[in-house]
């Protein structure tokens, strides 16, 4: 099971601050376990954010990125009110998903 996410989404005239926590270990193939065998890569592979239900950002990510990762983005054209919807898919088919109401 995937750790939770944290969001946060603020308005700012009609712009909506969103932070979101993604809890993810995010391996990146490198790293040995106490035994000297390496760690397997598992990372997020994709991430979609949607506002009321319509995409608006839809990215792709690899291992470079570190462990339980945190991303910022503004979304035009908010309201207070509206739901920000973040998911991500990694490369061992986990997804995780969580919404919130922009504040």
């Amino acid at each position: 099971m995937a750790d939770p996410m944290k969001i946060r989404a603020t308005l700012k005239g009609d712009l909506a601050d969103v932070r979101v926590l993604m809890g993810h270990p995010m391996e990146t193939g490198q790293r040995k376990d106490g035994a000297g065998k390496p760690i397997p890569l598992h990372f997020i592979q994709e991430v979609t954010v949607k506002l009321n239900g319509k995409t608006v950002i839809e990215g792709q990510i690899s291992q470079a990125i570190s462990r339980n990762p945190v991303f910022s983005f503004r979304v035009k054209g908010a309201k207070s009110g509206d739901k920000v919807e973040i998911s991500w898919l990694d490369n061992k088919g986990d997804t995780n998903r969580t919404e919130a109401a922009i504040a």
